[in-house]
């Protein structure tokens, strides 16, 4: 390669000015200087970016009070507890003016209120409440619950309730399923492997299975209906195994199976199987409490959502 050159010419062909840079004899550098109007708006890139940086919050620095610059621009939105509250812009604060002036939340804030107000029966009655309470309920319920329920309430045998059965392990009625959001469940069931042999286990089981009508042996179901009533499993479940509302125990002559997965065995005997591994190892499981996430009126949209969910 010989010797760059730097000599300013201009192509004989075009008449370009060159830079004077000659690669290879005939290879040329044209100087093509940019256009003056990309210039201009490049310019003008950093004139904007420097009044942004100005009016709104931007550079992170420890000698600001709030360890970053916040800017000259402010907004004003009313806190929960009616104070007006003066900022520096901010995008929650701008959501929390927005949700308070926009026409369309009012009126849904507006609707929120008048259905927490009104007993669920009038709400099943009046169908534009009802509408509402399902469009509604469904965003809250897709926020706060679906990640456990699934997305249509059908829950997860084994680790989540059903909710569309109307089979409340807690209640069903308005209020107590407004103090399940509210406050949380706690549900535990002891593990009897220590206590009971696997024969008793079994025979427990297919008596359990017998209060659903599935097949079992008469004889195992007999010998399981007395270890029942005589080693715990009354005491929860009652002599009639309907269940318990105060502890959250299940119904076990209502065919719903919140815990063992009897409707997906094959065979007689995985549905034994699947009874005897909860009746072996218990159960533990928890809802958290949402009283402090979800509003009062929200949480009465939810109960309403969940009621005509299940009906």
């Amino acid at each position: 390669m010989s010797e760059i050159k730097h000599e300013v010419t201009k192509d004989p062909i075009t008449g370009v000015e060159t830079t004077g840079h000659v690669w290879d004899d005939t290879l040329q550098e044209f100087n093509n200087p940019l256009p003056a109007w990309w210039l201009w708006a490049f310019y003008g890139t950093i004139i904007f970016s420097i009044i942004y940086w100005i009016i709104y919050p931007s550079w992170p620095t420890g000698l600001a009070e709030r360890g970053f610059l916040t800017g000259l621009s402010t907004i004003e939105f009313t806190s929960d507890k009616g104070e007006k509250v003066t900022t520096h812009w901010n995008t929650r604060a701008l959501l929390a003016q927005e949700m308070q002036n926009d026409e369309n939340e009012l009126k849904r804030q507006k609707m929120v209120k008048e259905v927490a107000a009104t007993p669920l029966a009038d709400v099943v009655k009046d169908p534009t409440k009802s509408a509402f309470v399902l469009a509604y309920g469904k965003g809250i319920f897709g926020d706060y619950c679906a990640a456990c329920h699934q997305s249509g309430g059908q829950g997860v045998i084994g680790n989540f309730p059903n909710l569309v059965d109307d089979s409340w392990l807690w209640g069903g009625d308005p209020a107590d399923i407004e103090t399940t959001i509210r406050k949380g469940r706690k549900g535990h069931m002891p593990a009897h492997k220590g206590t009971l042999s696997d024969e008793q286990i079994t025979a427990a089981a297919n008596y359990v299975l017998s209060l659903s009508g599935e097949k079992v042996d008469p004889e195992l179901a007999a010998k399981g209906k007395e270890i029942f009533n005589t080693k715990g499993c009354s005491g929860c479940h009652t002599p009639a195994a309907t269940g318990m509302k105060a502890l959250g125990s299940a119904n076990l002559t209502d065919k719903i199976w919140t815990q063992a997965n009897v409707p997906g065995a094959d065979s007689p005997e995985a549905k034994i199987e699947a009874v005897k591994k909860i009746i072996a190892g218990g159960i533990d499981r928890e809802m958290p409490a949402w009283e402090s996430r979800l509003s009062n009126d929200e949480i009465k949209v939810l109960v309403a959502y969940l009621k005509l969910l299940s009906q």
